[in-house]
């Protein structure tokens, strides 16, 4: 591989690249690769968490549960940090889902599953109230930290070599139907994070216990994660492009109730746009949520790649809208300081 960094992202985009670092055992097709003439999205509006859940999925009744059949349900919260409510999935979300796959008849094999970034991801879902839904619904509260991994490969901006990382086994197996219950957030290396991030970076594991910063990361501990950023904003974005094809999600749920912008996906203020989108295209998904936070698309690397390869959605003019029109919940969400370094594309 002859690339010198100028080219590295275009030239390996056009060739295939990444594929290479991925055994071919693990690519599948999106959901959204079929030839449908348009993909759906639900937008739905109102003042309870719950409540907007379980109304944006119920659209897509049948097509979940034709989807699971015997299948486990990973529901994939984003905590990317454990003790900042704003920043991570609510416990209310999550409660809408499960109360949604009970009116559908899935009752079993559900888990709520994790590797948190910065922090023991147990503690974080205990401070997240994730403890009362374990006790009143089926459901299992799973550190991915403490499950089996797979090891694959990802490249480094620095030296584009391929760099072993473990993953989820959990989130890599084909007899897991993957729900991302992502945050509708601005972030610092790729303008915005929605479903696709929540299930690409939450996958990657660290030794149990650990976490970023002096607080967790005792000697010795072995963290993954910072792997995948790839030493940059543009091995960030490569590596999202590259791993999308394994690690995409079944269903894509984004929580805008209390969004964040300004210096997100940890620090930022919240936006009260108190609305959720729902699809099984996770392309089309974070196209819309994209919209409805008045950014630019074409400014969203990762996701651009994604687009031009064909593995979702991203034409707003093919993609309808289930419920409320894009147009009356716009808003303009204040962008990372660092903005201007993000734009690569």
């Amino acid at each position: 591989m002859n690339f010198n960094r100028r080219n590295f992202l275009k030239t390996s985009l056009i060739g295939g690249v990444g594929c290479a670092f991925i055994h071919p055992a693990h690519i599948h097709a999106s959901p959204a690769t079929s030839h449908q003439s348009l993909s759906k999205v639900a937008l739905t509006t109102g003042n309870h968490r719950a409540d907007l859940v379980f109304r944006a999925l119920q659209p897509f009744s049948e097509q979940i549960k034709r989807g699971i059949g015997n299948r486990r349900v990973i529901l994939k919260p984003n905590n990317v940090i454990i003790d900042r409510q704003l920043a991570a999935t609510h416990a209310d979300t999550l409660e809408g889902i499960l109360e949604f796959l009970k009116s559908i008849g899935i009752t079993q094999n559900i888990v709520i599953a994790e590797s948190a970034a910065n922090g023991p991801t147990l503690d974080g879902f205990s401070n997240y109230g994730y403890m009362r839904l374990a006790a009143k619904y089926p459901v299992k509260l799973v550190d991915l930290d403490s499950q089996p991994v797979e090891k694959l490969y990802v490249a480094d901006e620095k030296d584009l070599k391929p760099h072993p990382v473990r993953f989820s086994s959990l989130l890599l197996d084909k007899d897991s139907y993957v729900v991302s219950v992502a945050k509708m957030k601005t972030h610092d290396r790729v303008i915005a994070t929605l479903s696709l991030k929540n299930i690409v970076f939450g996958a990657p594991v660290k030794d149990i216990g650990g976490g970023w910063g002096p607080k967790y990361h005792k000697p010795g501990m072995v963290n993954d994660k910072p792997i995948v950023h790839g030493s940059g904003i543009k091995g960030t974005n490569y590596n999202l492009f590259v791993l999308s094809q394994i690690l995409h999600p079944d269903l894509a749920i984004i929580d805008g109730f209390e969004g964040m912008e300004g210096n997100g996906p940890n620090y930022g203020t919240p936006v009260d746009h108190r609305i959720c989108l729902a699809g099984l295209d996770w392309l089309a998904t974070d196209r819309t949520a994209i919209e409805l936070m008045g950014i630019d698309f074409a400014k969203i690397a990762y996701l651009s790649y994604c687009a031009q390869a064909g593995y979702g959605v991203a034409d707003p003019d093919k993609i309808e809208i289930i419920g409320e029109p894009v147009s009356k919940h716009k808003r303009t969400y204040k962008l990372n300081d660092n903005v201007d370094r993000q734009i690569i594309v």
